[in-house]
């Protein structure tokens, strides 16, 4: 990860849970070997599938001290808080850390290398501060300039922030590789850049590049693959996170969506005490969705990913089948039940492409 072949203790004081740890859970699904121990003194003695469902008998620790049983050498700042700074709890962890000689990644929007005393101590102990958060320091205008090219570009889009995007463009990524697909994965956020080792943080950017530095990202990915996929950021209804989410749509410019929702979510989820704003229905959040993309290019949703995880396996599965007779389009929970349905349906779009290419 990021570099060399790490062993991580991950921190998730106090909420190591599906919903909360978002960072936590994704490396510990898509780099499990690296992934030696997570810390939460609040759920320590258990495991990580006892408390996520995922990540096997990874122990759960009280704290730097147990961890250090593991022989990490590196601590991964596995949730974020609000406004991402970093607790003055925390700090006295990372400083530990350091102490310790372990590298230290963290996806925070305050970069811990420009603190002096963090700094010093990485640099008394030779070892590194990784903020991944950090932006590229190119700033790029887009131009619409991913049209032109001969890939296939799909990008996640969600219904509501965390909901999945991420997770779905990697499991749709894997299955296509799989198949041999020439599939790219254009990482988006800290947690896909953690896990794929590219990509940019879109939100750390002046929201005058975003579009334009997620076009280069999609340009570069075009250059090796037929298919490039973009994991997407919140959604164009959130009150927070729409911007970023538009900025990312018509940077990438894709050809395809693959929206992505929770089954039973009902509302948007934000940060304040007040009402939140209900969710639209499907098909009115497929067809804004669509209409915002076609600004750009014309990008219909071709599929639906639904996170089931709050639910047992027979809701799930009439969660999806419920899903899919509203919408008509294929829809699965990628992780529970696989992403064949999703992936076969971007492959089926490839060969139309290339069909039209062949007849032009």
């Amino acid at each position: 990860m990021l570099g060399k072949t790490r062993r991580i203790a991950v921190m998730a004081e106090g909420s190591f849970t599906p919903l909360d740890a978002k960072t936590a859970l994704g490396v510990i699904r898509y780099r499990p070997e690296e992934v030696v121990a997570v810390l939460d003194s609040v759920r320590a003695g258990r495991t990580c599938e006892d408390c996520v469902g995922i990540g096997g008998d990874i122990p759960v620790v009280s704290g730097l001290e147990e961890a250090a049983g593991y022989a990490p050498d590196t601590l991964l700042l596995g949730i974020a808080p609000q406004g991402g700074a970093l607790p003055e709890s925390w700090r006295r962890v990372v400083a530990d850390a350091l102490m310790r000689g372990w590298d230290v990644l963290s996806g925070l929007h305050v970069f811990l290398a420009d603190d002096p005393e963090l700094a010093e101590l990485a640099r008394a102990k030779g070892c590194t501060i990784h903020d991944v958060r950090r932006p590229p320091a190119s700033r790029a205008i887009a131009a619409r300039r991913v049209a032109n090219t001969d890939a296939l570009v799909v990008l996640t889009v969600g219904t509501d922030c965390n909901v999945g995007k991420m997770t779905t463009a990697l499991e749709v990524h894997a299955e296509l590789k799989s198949r041999g697909v020439r599939s790219a994965f254009v990482a988006t956020g800290q947690t896909g850049i953690m896990i794929s080792d590219q990509g940019a943080p879109i939100d750390a950017i002046p929201a005058d590049f975003v579009a334009g530095v997620v076009e280069k990202l999609v340009l570069e990915a075009a250059r090796d693959a037929e298919l490039v996929i973009v994991e997407g950021q919140g959604a164009i209804h959130h009150p927070a996170y729409s911007g970023v989410t538009l900025a990312l749509m018509h940077g990438a410019c894709p050809e395809a969506l693959i929206l992505c929702h929770q089954a039973g979510r009902t509302h948007i989820k934000t940060f304040d005490a007040g009402p939140a704003p209900r969710l639209k229905s499907l098909s009115e959040i497929i067809r804004d969705n669509e209409r915002a993309a076609s600004w750009v290019r014309t990008a219909p949703v071709l599929a639906l990913s639904l996170n089931t995880m709050s639910m047992d396996d027979l809701e799930a599965k009439r969660a999806i089948e419920n899903a899919q007779q509203l919408t008509g389009l294929p829809t699965v929970d990628p992780v529970r039940f696989g992403p064949e349905a999703i992936a076969t349906e971007l492959m089926r779009r490839l060969d139309e492409r290339k069909r039209r290419a062949s007849n032009e």
